[in-house]
């Protein structure tokens, strides 16, 4: 966002704005990045130059606004206001209209491709589940809504004593308003349970990921989909429901033609709903992990970075040794079979540093790593916990949590 001006170079005025006005103005300021006094400054500045006053704008319910402007400017618009014999509170909201008028909401653009994000590490417990979910979150959420980001704080400041205590450095962003789709591919199914779902039943006549993926549906994979029913997500976040035969879907895959593509051939006919697909994987290194990786290759026309795997580990030492065993898996499927995996990053999950050396030595060596690099330090906090008890997504049962600003950072940060 632009750097307000100088105060030396602007004056501070007192006016009034109805409420939902001034909503609209700090949403769509914070869209296009720009500081909401250049927003009225530009809006009076429009207003002045037309010929006469536009239509009249309802100010009921107006109370006090405050903001800077250029020298001058508020005693020329005080003097057009006059000559229009308009109020200044009638003048200042069609100026604001205008300006919202002259700066429509910036569409969401829409890629070739789904982003395919591939949420993995080999070891469970880690919290794969509960990044995919909030990550998923992150990425509905309305674009014509507010919502804390956490915008800066140095991973090392983690480690010193005299920082931990600091508050998160965040700033009210508007949603990033994509369309979503989580895939729970854990036959676990923690993430169908974790968000309050139906898991599909393991049953001989019900279709489901694997069978899709094995050649054994009978009938549409969008059938299968449900949509996460909340305001804040607009209709844009939906769930595949896991199903408890994805405990044999290595088995299946064994006896698939390019078993690596099996995932791809189940998902592909949805993909063009969606902007962003996150697949939950289960903590396993088999076949169907292969698929995973397979699936979140850079394809052609695809710009780097745009999807992979997201490696979810924790700040202690039997995460490293499973995320040992993940990389070497990505690499030889990347050599074996002539692709290109990007890698999206790391997220150092569940971090407490009153654990002691153990965690802070661990987020260190984690942090040491460049390629990939650590893109995000989670919490070990209650918001998760507390949301997941009462089945409900972490940004709609603490939209304004500390977790929940981490979870749209992460999601800007790979975006």
């Amino acid at each position: 966002m632009s750097s307000p001006a100088s105060s030396n170079d602007r004056e501070k005025v007192v006016s009034k704005l109805p409420g939902w006005l001034r909503q609209n103005l700090k949403v769509r300021a914070a869209q296009h990045g720009v500081e909401i006094q250049a927003a009225v400054e530009q809006g009076i500045e429009a207003w002045m130059s037309l010929a006469s006053a536009p239509g009249t704008v309802d100010t009921t319910g107006a109370d006090s606004f405050s903001t800077f402007l250029p020298h001058g400017q508020w005693g020329g618009f005080r003097q057009v206001a006059s000559d229009r014999r308009l109020s200044l509170t009638q003048g200042l909201a069609q100026s604001v209209q205008l300006w919202l008028e002259k700066n429509p909401a910036p569409s969401v653009q829409r890629a070739k491709h789904p982003r395919r994000r591939v949420v993995c590490n080999q070891k469970g417990g880690v919290g794969k589940t509960a990044v995919t979910a909030g990550l998923g979150e992150a990425f509905a959420e309305d674009p014509e809504a507010l919502s804390p980001v956490r915008i800066s704080r140095h991973f090392a400041a983690q480690l010193s004593e005299s920082e931990q205590d600091d508050p998160l450095a965040v700033e009210d962003l508007p949603g990033l308003g994509r369309r979503t789709l989580l895939v729970d591919y854990d036959p676990q199914r923690h993430l169908t349970k974790q968000l309050g779902q139906e898991e599909i039943p393991m049953d001989s006549d019900v279709d489901s990921l694997s069978k899709h993926m094995s050649g054994e549906a009978k009938g549409d994979i969008r059938d299968l989909i449900v949509p996460i029913t909340d305001d804040r997500y607009g209709g844009r976040l939906d769930l595949l429901p896991g199903c408890q035969d994805g405990f044999l879907l290595d088995v299946a895959l064994s006896k698939v033609r390019f078993r690596e593509a099996a995932l791809e051939r189940a998902l592909a006919s949805i993909e063009p709903f969606y902007d962003e697909i996150i697949v939950d994987c289960p903590p396993s290194l088999g076949l169907s992990m292969d698929a995973a990786i397979y699936y979140g290759r850079r394809r052609e026309e695809e710009a780097a970075g745009q999807s992979g795997p997201l490696i979810v580990v924790q700040a202690e030492d039997s995460s490293a040794d499973a995320y040992d065993l993940l990389i070497t898996q990505i690499e030889d499927l990347r050599n074996d079979m002539g692709v290109e995996v990007d890698y999206l990053g790391i997220v150092v999950n569940l971090y407490d540093p009153r654990r002691g050396f153990i965690a802070t030595s661990s987020l260190e060596a984690w942090i040491d790593i460049k390629d990939p690099k650590v893109i995000a330090v989670i919490g070990d906090l209650t918001d998760q916990r507390k949301a997941v008890r009462v089945k409900q997504p972490l940004l709609t049962f603490a939209p304004r949590g500390e977790q929940a600003a981490t979870m749209r950072a992460l999601a800007r940060e790979i975006s």
